[in-house]
């Protein structure tokens, strides 16, 4: 029986993407969850996994073509469940011409397989959420060899949002780690390997060459001399666009020449402004390996020293004075060095969304002061309550709770329109995001439904989400649907600033420093404040100046007299 692959929802209201790659071909066998295509949208490049095993019967698109959501991607047979229809689909698939190396590996690996009691297992790099299709290696946590247990955080990855644990989904010991510190790995993938005891032989066997890549890589070394010079330029190209080789993972889309590189010699390469197609690889199939690269960069050096060295020798032949100012001429261009960084991360994240903020959202900006010093006082009474508790209690539980408050009254102010401005979406909860500078950039974390809690509830979870921040590990779900945000750049001696609205929220205000002040009061007589400078940034599309102002004016309110807030305890 055919059935029809349909495009899934690849998140984020997006209706359509571009066919970068197809990762299989017509009549292949493929397993559940193995890449079938590459494809683009207008956030970033994914991959999309096989719902079931079977053979792939027709590819309804062309590289470069457009798919649409939720249409027909592929058609495929799926495996049958019954051993009837299993004895017919080993007939059709005997049919077929097979590959001399995926044959010699399987056959190595069943054997391996039925005279061991443990089993090679890859552990693939789990979907982590929110559009993610790959990630830093940050630290290994363990080595090869090491016995780990079922949950045992393994590796700490960054992703653009945070950095994240990734736990063992089975006890075993280590076999590989296919990733070193600091190279990216994709969603996926085979992260590392695991060698589990007592698994059934019978049920590890792999079904394709994917699987028996994965779990023979010792097999495979001792049959790849046979099976170079037995495998067709058929079976070469399919063994080119695998996504493992000899523990590195190879991205779906190589560049003109099939030059074989993983993606951190690729990265390093790039920086350094070496083109790939005139490095000779030292690595298997001609492999291009991260010394390969350095060498030709040294190389390159060398050569260029040498040019420099050449050129100094011709000026000595010249007379002294001349000599001199040769010297001096050539020193004065090279005092200047650079650096360059890859922006990648929260880094790259920030740029991003900061820039469809900024080209998107009409900003305009509302000023205005506060004066702290009633809850200067409350705060200094309070202090010592919520310290018996293990609380530390700063101004920002205050200023989130009284902005709180005041949504109650200026529901627009914590509103969303959609891209195509066409709908306004008004939210219960108050989610109010506050920004951390954390050791990888800067997070807005933000603390859901604030309408409900209290001060005390809101400095628990701030300081909870705060120490989570700093160490780089805020969940994903603190990290999602904010609905406004605080920006307190006086924590480290701001005053005035424009903050740049947390897109697709509506407004965000950016907290200066308190200084103490000089003021007139109501007799005009001269007194010493403590002043607090507000900075307001918001969507001129769904709010206008008037009610931005009012709101302020409300919010500011229950700052400059903080008992007011009790009127509103449940």
């Amino acid at each position: 029986m055919t059935i029809e692959f349909i495009l899934p929802d690849i998140g984020e209201g997006i209706v359509e993407c571009e066919l970068l790659e197809w990762l299989v071909s017509e009549g292949e066998h493929i397993e559940e969850d193995q890449p079938v295509a590459e494809v683009m949208t207008d956030k970033a490049t994914v991959q999309i996994p096989a719902m079931h095993a079977g053979v792939v019967e027709k590819l309804h698109y062309a590289v470069g073509e457009i798919a649409k959501v939720h249409e027909p991607l592929f058609s495929m047979k799926p495996d049958a469940s019954d051993a009837e229809a299993s004895i017919s689909e080993a007939a059709e698939t005997d049919t077929a011409e097979p590959d001399a190396s995926q044959t010699n590996s399987s056959n190595s690996t069943t054997s391996d397989v039925s005279s061991n009691s443990s089993t090679i297992e890859d552990f693939i790099l789990p979907d982590i959420g929110e559009g993610i299709v790959e990630c830093e290696i940050v630290k290994w946590n363990v080595q090869e060899g090491d016995s780990i247990e079922e949950d045992q955080a393994v590796v700490e990855v960054m992703t653009d949002k945070a950095v994240v644990e990734i736990p063992a989904k089975n006890a075993g010991i280590v076999h590989k780690l296919y990733y070193a510190q600091g190279e990216i790995a994709e969603v996926h993938s085979p992260l590392f390997a695991l060698s589990v005891e007592g698994a059934e032989g019978q049920e590890q066997a792999p079904a394709d060459a994917k699987a028996t890549d994965s779990n023979s890589a010792a097999s495979a070394k001792s049959t790849s001399s046979n099976a170079n010079t037995q495998s067709s330029s058929k079976a070469v190209e399919r063994e080119n666009n695998s996504k493992w080789k000899d523990g590195e993972f190879e991205p779906p889309i190589s560049i003109p020449g099939k030059v074989l590189a993983s993606p951190a010699v690729r990265r390093i390469a790039r920086e350094n402004d070496i083109d790939l197609l005139n490095v000779s690889g030292s690595g298997k199939k001609g492999r291009i390996l991260k010394s390969d690269v350095l060498g030709s960069t040294s190389a390159s050096a060398s050569a260029s020293e040498r040019g420099q060295s050449v050129s100094g020798k011709d000026t000595t032949s010249t007379e002294a004075p001349a000599n001199k100012t040769s010297t001096s001429a050539v020193q004065s261009t090279v005092t200047g060095t650079t650096r360059v960084e890859k922006v990648r991360g929260i880094q790259s994240a920030m740029a991003k969304q900061m820039a469809a903020s900024v080209y998107t959202i009409p900003h305009f900006t509302v000023s205005d002061e506060v004066v702290m010093d009633n809850l200067i006082a409350l705060r200094k009474n309070l202090k010592p309550e919520f310290e018996k508790k293990e609380v530390k209690l700063s101004f920002m539980p205050f200023f989130v709770k009284a902005m709180s408050l005041a949504l109650t009254e200026f529901p627009v102010i914590n509103s969303q329109l959609n891209d195509e401005g066409t709908e306004l979406t008004y939210f219960d909860d108050h989610n109010i995001g506050f920004a951390v500078d954390s050791k990888i950039g800067l997070l807005v974390p933000n603390i859901k439904g604030v309408q409900h809690l209290s001060l005390l509830d809101i400095a628990v979870q701030m300081q909870d989400i705060i120490d989570q921040a700093r160490a780089g590990r805020v969940s994903g779900e603190h990290l999602k649907g904010g609905t406004i945000s605080i920006s307190n750049i006086g924590a480290i001696g701001g005053i005035t600033a424009t903050p740049v609205i947390n897109k697709p929220e509506a407004a965000i205000v950016a907290l200066g420093k308190t200084q103490k002040l000089p003021r007139f009061d109501a007799d005009d007589n001269v007194i010493a404040q403590h002043i607090m400078a507000v900075n307001w940034s918001g969507d001129h599309r769904i709010i206008d100046g008037a009610t931005m102002v009012r709101f302020n004016n409300l919010w500011m309110s229950y700052l400059t007299s903080p008992e007011k807030m009790l009127m509103h305890l449940k």
